[in-house]
């Protein structure tokens, strides 16, 4: 756990604390005071529904807590907004530089943000799990504008704008009509793994620092910080001198976080977009064309194609994607129609599915094999592994069970 996760959590319940206290003062406390700490918790998250007390039935229908509640707006981007953490240090001139340039182009930003409509309400659950700022959702809208088929002319590509040795490093394999760097859930959690490993490696969890390495490398920053600290500077972000992308990098990220957090203020209207998925995940357990996919399911093969942009050649194969993306309302008849289910875990069948916690050199041990042998069964470059993710076992595993 990173501090930052650990800050999340503190200032979750600081909000929540905030909430009762302001509809304590003003006389619609009492009914929740009737409930345990769980029990306010979960109606907080709208999960469970409150007794229905003699007290409570005798408040007035407007002044009912969980009334009050109802009243919050839920959309993806109100769910953003209440997980963002840096929205206190918009004073800095090169953020304020970067707030001018956006609003002058306010169509723009709903032009992009329109662009993130398949992929932001996931985006935010994946960051909110972590306890990471809500900011860092906002990624794609600096590195890609939130295209997943993006390339730049240095070669990265995808969503997140991986470059091809370090997307090699996290796992995001390419190859035989696939590009995991494509691939949205593959990619998105790459980036978060990546942003969280370099911060608890090199900068004691501070993710701004993360963030600049995370564009101009860490090599780059951690050699900038150590000339900023000998000359009696800080060493944070705000005080080293990078390249001049990297110096942008942050101040977009927060420019951009701050006009979505009041788009009143800056005048942009930003689309409307629900808080939950627009996609839902398929496990892939055969080949699966994009032309099968679609009959099964209904939905047009266009659509599926959007969706699973790392397809390059339109099949998805589980020896290199492990699920296929399809629209959330599709995904009840795609699954009963698939003959074949999702290999479950140790089933014998020359698979694994790797558990939290996992590491591959415990998986190694465990299945008499070497790592090597299983990077290479794999295609892997690193060893990091994500919960979920299906390993090809090699043979000599299986003769040894």
């Amino acid at each position: 756990m990173t501090y930052h996760t650990k800050r999340r959590r503190l200032i979750g319940f600081a909000s929540t604390t905030a909430l009762i206290g302001s509809l304590l003062a003003s006389g619609v406390y009492s009914q929740a005071a009737t409930l345990s700490p769980e029990q306010r918790q979960n109606a907080l998250k709208g999960t469970t529904a409150p007794p229905q007390t003699a007290e409570a039935q005798r408040l007035p229908a407007e002044q009912h807590f969980w009334d009050a509640l109802a009243l919050e707006p839920r959309d993806a981007w109100s769910r953003l907004r209440a997980s963002f953490q840096w929205q206190e240090s918009l004073d800095e001139p090169r953020v304020q530089e970067w707030i001018e340039y956006y609003r002058q182009s306010p169509h723009n930003i709903v032009e992009i943000t329109e662009r993130a409509r398949p992929w932001l309400a996931w985006i935010v659950e994946q960051v909110e799990e972590r306890g990471l700022p809500g900011e860092i959702a906002l990624i794609p809208f600096v590195e890609s504008s939130f295209d997943p088929t993006a390339r730049s002319h240095r070669g990265a590509a995808g969503l997140w704008q991986f470059m091809p040795g370090t997307g090699d490093a996290l796992g995001l394999r390419r190859g035989n009509g696939y590009d995991g760097r494509l691939d949205v859930v593959a990619s998105t959690r790459a980036a978060l793994d990546y942003l969280e490993l370099q911060a608890d490696q090199w900068y004691d969890g501070d993710l701004e620092l993360s963030l600049a390495a995370y564009n101009a490398g860490a090599g780059t920053v951690n050699r900038s910080r150590r000339n900023a600290i000998a000359q009696g500077h800080a060493g944070d972000y705000w005080s080293l001198s990078l390249p001049r992308e990297t110096m942008n990098y942050v101040p977009k990220l927060k420019a951009i976080a701050a006009i979505i957090n009041d788009p009143d203020q800056y005048r942009v209207a930003l689309p409307e977009i629900e808080d939950a998925p627009a996609f839902a995940k398929i496990p892939v357990d055969r080949p699966l064309a994009l032309d099968e996919a679609a009959r099964l399911s209904g939905a047009s093969r266009g659509e599926l194609a959007e969706l699973n942009p790392a397809l390059r050649n339109g099949t998805a194969n589980p020896n290199q994607a492990r699920v296929l993306l399809v629209p959330a309302d599709r995904a009840d008849t795609l699954m009963a129609r698939l003959e074949t289910p999702a290999s479950p875990v140790g089933s014998g069948e020359g698979r694994y599915v790797v558990q939290q916690g996992d590491s591959l050199s415990a998986i190694a041990s465990r299945e008499g094999v070497s790592v090597t042998q299983i990077r290479q069964a794999n295609g892997l470059n690193g060893d990091i592994l994500q919960p979920g993710q299906v390993l090809d076992l090699p043979r000599q595993s299986l003769a040894s069970r």
